[in-house]
Parts: structure tokens; C-alpha cells; sequence
């Protein structure tokens, strides 16, 4: 097996890239933070399964972190990350430093309007970072397919519609939500979670089980959907920021579900301990 190449400035990943589009090889990139779980994993074996060339980036990006938010506590695990995508085959390493990725005074992306409900309430300041930062990843790594998870269900769609808007050559791919057993979905805020606390947050999955079933068994008021998913949280969790139901494209929550609606997807934002969860479900409506 071939070694990963490990790219530490945007020249080398740059260069890295234009050799294997000389080699006439499609390229697929999967961002991410680091601290990789299963479903990292999973995004890293959708393009290996789809292209001729992976390149994971590994960036513990500062400007997506607000204040009194956990960037210095964020796990860092480079010996088992790397160790996990050379045992999978991946090509290529992107980590920059963070003086590699930002200059002073850098540049930032206006946001479209889907940013600016939930987490854009909840994290004012977020999604500014994910995007410019994800838009100078895909210029250090130009590839042809990048690879998302569903969990961050609105970043995907923030990231997706800055791709549209500013025509990046890129095909956008969101994949499936990866869970533990207990069906909690796989995160790198998990590991912060004690015994007593990962068994509290197990509610937001059945919340959003619940909800899927109400919806399969008929009911079609989007609020009273909403409110009982907060209702079934609120006795599990330490707060709430959000737990509704939405329109797929626009993420303005949905009242009647009757009306041409073929599916909404359940967001829920909560905290349990000191640590902050999300997850969804995206339920189609039977009609």
C-alpha cells in the first residue's frame, strides 16, 4: 500500500492535485476537523468508492468557533486519524496551520439567508467561518466531488448553496447519518459525554423517532409535531435551542404537512451536560 502524502501548505496541496489530474484521475475531498468516527469514515469511503484520488483535510478551524465556545477543547488526534485513512487507502492528507489558511484581515463569504435561522441564531458567526473556510479548501484542494455528513444537515445546505451561488466546478455529495448502536449519531462532542449523560442524549434520537412515526401514522400538524418533540426533550436534556420541523430547502418550519410538502426533516439543537448535540431526520410524507 501506497503511504498517504501529508500536504501542510496550500502550495503543496495545490500541486498534489494538479498531478493527479494529470494522471486523468477523479478527485474527491472530505473536510473535516479531525477527531474522526465512523461517520468521518464514511464520507472517506463514499469518495474512495466514486473517485481515483481522496484527499482528506484535517483543519481545526478557528472562525467557526464563538466566544465561549469549545475550540480549545476540541479533540485533536492526528497518530489515529492518520493511522485510520492510510489503513482505508486515502491518498492525501490536507493539515494546514492556521497562519497557512488565514492572513490578517482575511477575506470572509457573505452568507446566503439559510444561514441565518437556527444555528445562525443560536452560533451568530458560525457559518461565516464554515463557509470562507470550506470555499479556501476547495481552492487548495480543487477537486471534483466533496463529501458531507447529514448530521450538520444545515451546513451541508449553507456550503451547498455558496457553491451554487459563487459557481465553484464542484459536485456537492451529503450522505447518510452514521449511529452507535443505541442510535445516538456519531460526533466528535460524543467523547465528552459520561456514562450517565450519553444515556440522557439517546432522547433526541427517539424524539426524532417519535416524530417520524406521528408523521407515518398521520398526523399533519406540523406545530403540534414540534411541540411534542420539545415537550419529550425538555425532561432529558439540560436546554433546548431548537427541536421543529422544517421545509428540506428553505429550513422555515412547516405547519401543515398536508399541503404538497413530500418531506420535512426534524432538526433538534440541545444540550446535555456541557456539551451541545445536533441531529436530525429527514421523514418523508406519506400522501
Amino acid at each position: 500500500m501506497q503511504a498517504v502524502q501529508i500536504w501542510k501548505t496550500i502550495a503543496e496541496a495545490q500541486a498534489g492535485c494538479a498531478a493527479f489530474r494529470r494522471a486523468s484521475k477523479r478527485i474527491g475531498v472530505v473536510p473535516t476537523m479531525g477527531a474522526l468516527h465512523a461517520g468521518h469514515l464514511s464520507l472517506v469511503r463514499g469518495s474512495l468508492a466514486e473517485c481515483d484520488a481522496t484527499v482528506v483535510t484535517i483543519f481545526v478551524n478557528p472562525t467557526q468557533f464563538g466566544p465561549g465556545e469549545d475550540l480549545s477543547r476540541y479533540p485533536r488526534t492526528w497518530n489515529q486519524d492518520l493511522a485510520a485513512l492510510e489503513d482505508l487507502g486515502v491518498d492525501a492528507v490536507f493539515s494546514p496551520t492556521v497562519e497557512e489558511m488565514y492572513a490578517e484581515g482575511t477575506t470572509f463569504v457573505d452568507l446566503p439567508i439559510i444561514a441565518t435561522p437556527l444555528e445562525g441564531v443560536h452560533r451568530p458567526g458560525h457559518f461565516r467561518g464554515v463557509a470562507t473556510v470550506v470555499m479556501k479548501l476547495f481552492h487548495a484542494v480543487p477537486a471534483d466531488a466533496a463529501y458531507f455528513g447529514q448530521k450538520d444537515y444545515q451546513q451541508a445546505m449553507v456550503v451547498s448553496r455558496v457553491v451554487q451561488d459563487l459557481n465553484f466546478p464542484i459536485e456537492m455529495n451529503v450522505l447518510p447519518i452514521v449511529r452507535d448502536a443505541d442510535g445516538l449519531a456519531m460526533s466528535s462532542r460524543n467523547r465528552f459525554l459520561s456514562s450517565a449523560e450519553r444515556r440522557r442524549a439517546l432522547a433526541l434520537h427517539q424524539t426524532l423517532r417519535d416524530a417520524k412515526n406521528r408523521i407515518e401514522q398521520g398526523c399533519r400538524d406540523g406545530e403540534e409535531i414540534s411541540r411534542q418533540m420539545l415537550h419529550s426533550l425538555s425532561p432529558c436534556v439540560d436546554s433546548v435551542d431548537y427541536a421543529l420541523l422544517v421545509d428540506p430547502s428553505t429550513l422555515t418550519p412547516v405547519a401543515d404537512l398536508s399541503l404538497k410538502h413530500p418531506s420535512v426533516v426534524a432538526l433538534i439543537a440541545a444540550h446535555v451536560g456541557a456539551t451541545r448535540l445536533i441531529d436530525n431526520e429527514i421523514i418523508a410524507i406519506p400522501h
